[in-house]
Order: structure tokens, then C-alpha cells, then sequence
């Protein structure tokens, strides 16, 4: 089999059907399955499809976003395994065109394509840096913003590359993550220590430590109906896991390169900012 699509579904029943369906209708030419791991809290909100492609996977324990990919990962039959958010919209001959794409660079582990939001603005998450404490004190100060095209302040937005060229990056989103099943065997699935937001970049990490390519490809496309679901929601648990997930990954992959000063520096710029949208999530309400 060419692909298995993992979706995580977490009380986003009609968004992970309309997902599904977008799957399936502009799909053909490759031979895929679809796993739909349900770890949702609300009955009402259980998955349920009649489809031989479709296999759920129903009343999985919440262990996290991580956690539910590793298990339908692991009854996964596709020689890639393609992580898709629930709150997608698939387009004509995407699904076909990346794994034809895959299929030609044997030195990529790992495959993001263009998202745009239902404004039909970019989702800029679909192409990162990874946020090194300078990349993270530009984006923060906004320098990417003010030199846009300047490689040394954009490294974390990857402003200077243009959205419409595919290149070579150091992450891709968790809403759309192709990966040779072959390259998971190798680097490991998600950290499953990371319950969500973060366990993306942590593998893109790990995935070139182990010397292969990650790389958005600007000639496919999705919708990302972003504000449905995660961190758009306000919720206190989502951000406090959000900020989590960011402060684990500078602890995993940085502390032990930096000063106690950077480091404590860093653990503070991180706790402001979940202090701040905490408040800000509050007073929207």
C-alpha cells in the first residue's frame, strides 16, 4: 500500500468527517487507508464511518496528540505514513502528487505542502525554523516582520523563501507531516512525553539528525480551517500544553548548548507569554 493517513480525532466529529470526505473524493491513483484514532471525551462526538478504507480506532485514552499517532502508526500497512490534522480540506490530486514527490527524493524524511487558511491567506506554520533562542528573540521582537527578506532575523517564520517555491526547512506543520514509514523506524514516532503542540518540531529535529531532507513542497496545496480546533479554541489546558510543549523542546535540544542566563531567560520569555494569552483568552470571553 502507497499511504496511511492518521487523523486524531478529539471531540472535531463533523470536521474529521469532512476531512475524511475530502480524502477520499480528491484522492485516486495511489492506493491508501485511512486510520481515524478517536480519543474524544463526548459520546456524541465518537467517529463513525461504513468505508472500507476507513479503520477507527475508538475510546483511546487521551494520552495526547503524540500518543494517538503512535498507535495508529503502528497498525499502519502504507510504505508512508501521512499525519493529517482533523481540520482539513484535501484538494484535487494533492495526495497523489506527494507521494509521486516522495517517491523521487528518496533523501526526504519528511514532506510539508502549502496551507493556506480559509481566507485563503498562507499558514505560515506549514514552513519553520526551528526556535533556537536567537530565532525565537527575532520573532518575538518582530524582526522578521521589519526585514522580511533578511535570512539572519527570519529564521524561525522563514520569511526570505517564498511561499510559492519548494525548499529545503527545518519543520513543516503537524497538520500535514508525509513520512517514509521506513525513516520511522529508524528516528522513533512522536514523543509521546509531549502531549501536544511541540511533538512536530520534535521529530522534524530528529528526522535531520539522522541526515535526511525536510522540505515544503509549494506545488500541492490544502485548506487548514484553523480557529476549529487546538489553540485557536482558548482553552487553558490547550495553552498551558502549547507553552509546554515549546519550553520541553528548547530543555531537549538546547539547554545543555546555552548559559543558565539563556536558559533562564528563555523558561521566563515562555512563561510571560502563557501568562499573557491566558489573560488575553479570558478577557475575550
Amino acid at each position: 500500500m502507497d499511504l496511511s493517513i492518521i487523523i486524531v480525532n478529539y471531540n472535531t466529529k463533523a470536521l474529521t468527517e469532512q476531512t475524511v470526505r475530502s480524502v477520499m473524493d480528491t484522492t485516486s491513483a495511489i492506493d491508501y487507508e485511512i486510520i481515524v484514532v478517536d480519543n474524544s471525551s463526548k459520546e456524541k462526538e465518537y467517529f463513525t464511518m461504513d468505508n472500507p478504507r476507513v479503520k477507527i480506532l475508538s475510546r483511546v485514552e487521551n494520552k495526547g496528540f503524540g500518543h494517538a499517532c503512535n498507535i495508529g502508526t503502528n497498525m499502519a500497512i502504507g510504505r508512508y505514513i501521512l499525519y493529517l490534522n482533523s481540520d482539513v480540506i484535501m484538494q484535487n490530486g494533492t495526495l497523489r502528487g506527494a507521494v509521486e514527490y516522495m517517491d523521487k527524493h528518496r533523501d526526504i524524511g519528511c514532506l510539508g505542502i502549502r496551507t493556506l487558511l480559509r481566507d485563503g491567506t498562507f499558514d505560515h506554520g506549514c514552513k519553520r525554523g526551528f526556535p533556537s533562542p536567537f530565532n525565537s528573540l527575532c520573532y518575538v521582537l518582530g524582526l522578521h516582520k521589519l526585514f522580511p527578506k533578511i535570512k539572519k532575523f527570519g529564521g524561525y517564520t522563514l520569511s526570505y523563501l517564498s511561499n510559492n517555491e519548494t525548499n529545503e526547512v527545518d519543520s513543516v506543520s503537524g497538520a500535514f507531516m508525509l513520512i517514509p514509514k521506513s525513516v520511522l523506524n529508524k528516528v522513533g514516532l512522536f514523543d509521546e512525553s509531549i502531549f501536544m503542540y511541540g511533538e512536530d518540531i520534535d521529530l522534524c529535529y530528529r528526522i535531520k539528525q539522522a541526515g535526511y531532507k525536510v522540505v515544503y513542497y509549494a506545488d500541492v496545496w490544502m485548506i487548514h480551517l484553523k480557529g476549529q480546533s487546538g489553540l485557536h479554541t482558548k482553552s487553558p489546558v490547550v495553552i498551558k500544553h502549547f507553552h509546554d510543549g515549546i519550553k520541553r523542546f528548547y530543555d531537549m535540544y538546547y539547554k545543555d548548548k546555552h548559559n543558565f542566563i539563556v536558559t533562564f531567560l528563555m523558561h521566563s520569555a515562555i512563561n510571560i507569554r502563557y501568562v499573557i494569552v491566558l489573560l488575553r483568552s479570558k478577557l475575550a470571553k
